[in-house]
């Protein structure tokens, strides 16, 4: 194994051993036991989560950095589940109705990668958000995990400030907040440095352009449903846009998203003291323009991080296509679904059977066999793709983050808090899950199950229960 390869797996270990330690299986500090002090309140940047049910869901307080002991810490020397008992195991739970008669399953070894079982695996599937699991292990190792977008200013020779997209939908309207991945360039910062050299030039006084030709496209999906939009299930595409702009229940995103930085900006050079007269002008930045300032986002992967823990179409659509065409392919959202799936191919997984129509999962007719989803996964966890490693390490957490914040919170599933990391999927009668799940006997195991045939009688939140019981399932069995 390489040096690489070995780190990336030495992360999977750490973030396995923390998993262990918060449900007091190793020692350590970590732990989701609920807290007695109904006064106490969450570590900073670690919100109160609440289950769906209104009642209030285990939190668990993660130092940062890790601690040493961590770091000597290994899941590869527990016991492998056995196959037969795997089976035996999760038979009750693939056989819930409300999962219906069409579900895919595989369950691999994470530190190895070995098949521990497969149900209809090699079955395409439609998969729904777990598509963005196969994006990221396209784009983040494409644009390199500690890439940053930036976005920049330059003044044109007729005097015109133009602001130049550079991929980041997450900018702060004020300052920078480095600590942070939403936000962590902001508008604010970009305008001070910004008039620091127009005043070096001797000009305070502009006019304001927005150039946004950087991996141009459509910011909306032809295969979308228009109402998506308004129902804030999915953003505008941009290469440039505000953190707070990113959809979010009951809040659509701005209609112009790259407009509105630039307004922001118009406004942020005012309060420096810099007149800005007349209409933004959008036009390609001409030759001859001069740098001014630049502010870049977090790197890539804690980028992609985000768009998997919301679950955002827009960003994760942004990223595809920037990857797809620093890479030479077209722009559009065909084009870059293609780009995907023959990235995925030129890193050596097998895509027969794969039909992407998009690369958020969001577009009618994308299939997916569950095998090839368990297969990225285990790209990350066995080292074999340090790019994928930091995606997987990054992925919601049962019962404590992202779209998994308030599941496995109470019932059957609540066995697999802390225990288990996923990207969700979900549309009508489509409902899935792919991570993976630390076991009773404390090995790490992939998963992908994909369900595309959900019955009207059960419903999401039947079909959600049913998955998180499975995957529940897994984590307290040792299966031998």
């Amino acid at each position: 194994m390489t040096v690489i390869a070995c780190v990336a797996t030495l992360g999977v270990a750490v973030a396995t051993y923390g998993v262990l330690d918060a449900h007091d299986k190793v020692p350590g500090i970590l732990t989701i036991d609920r807290d007695p002090s109904p006064l106490a309140s969450p570590a900073p940047g670690v919100p109160s989560t609440t289950a769906t049910d209104g009642s209030q869901a285990s939190r668990v307080v993660v130092p940062t950095p890790i601690p040493p002991v961590a770091r000597s810490a290994a899941s590869s020397g527990a016991p492998q589940p056995a196959a037969a008992a795997l089976r035996s195991a999760l038979a009750p739970a693939l056989a819930d109705p409300r999962l219906g008669r069409s579900v895919g399953l595989t369950v691999r070894d994470g530190m190895t990668g070995a098949h521990l079982l497969d149900v209809a695996a090699d079955q395409p599937r439609t998969p729904a958000s777990t598509t963005k699991l196969l994006t990221a292990a396209a784009v983040v190792p494409s644009l390199g995990p500690e890439t940053r977008l930036r976005t920049t200013t330059v003044l044109a020779p007729d005097g015109r400030v133009v602001l130049r997209a550079g991929g980041d939908m997450m900018l702060a309207r004020g300052p920078s907040r480095p600590g942070e991945v939403e936000g962590h360039a902001g508008v604010g910062t970009l305008a001070a440095q910004t008039a620091a050299a127009l005043r070096s030039a001797g000009r305070t006084t502009v006019t304001l352009g927005l150039d946004t030709t950087y991996a141009d496209g459509e910011d909306y999906a032809p295969t979308w449903d228009r109402a998506y939009y308004p129902e804030a299930i999915v953003g505008k595409v941009a290469m440039l846009g505000l953190a707070d702009g990113l959809v979010a229940p009951g809040g659509p995103g701005p209609a112009d998203p790259a407009g509105e930085v630039a307004e922001v900006l118009r406004s942020e050079l005012g309060r420096t003291g810099i007149s800005v007269r007349g209409d933004l002008v959008r036009a390609a930045a001409p030759g001859g323009s001069r740098p001014l300032a630049a502010v870049s986002s977090a790197p890539v992967a804690d980028v992609m991080a985000v768009a998997l823990a919301r679950s955002d179409n827009a960003v994760t659509e942004s990223l595809a296509r920037q990857a797809a065409v620093r890479a030479g392919a077209g722009g559009g959202f065909a084009e870059v679904a293609r780009w995907v799936q023959a990235e995925l191919a030129r890193r050596g997984h097998d895509v027969t059977g794969v039909r992407l129509v998009d690369t958020s999962g969001l577009s009618k007719g994308t299939e997916v066999p569950a095998r090839l989803v368990g297969d990225v996964i285990v790209a990350g966890t066995s080292g074999r793709d340090p790019g994928m490693a930091r995606v997987v390490e990054d992925l919601p957490v049962a019962g404590l983050s992202g779209t998994l914040a308030g599941r496995y919170v109470s019932g059957p599933a609540a066995s697999g808090a802390g225990l288990v990391r996923a990207k969700t999927g979900t549309l009508t009668g489509i409902s899935s899950l792919g991570g993976t799940v630390v076991d009773a006997d404390g090995r790490l195991l992939a998963f992908a199950v994909l369900a595309d045939g959900i019955p009207s009688s059960s419903g999401t939140e039947g079909a959600r229960a049913a998955l998180d019981a499975l995957v529940a399932r897994l984590a307290s069995c040792g299966c031998r």
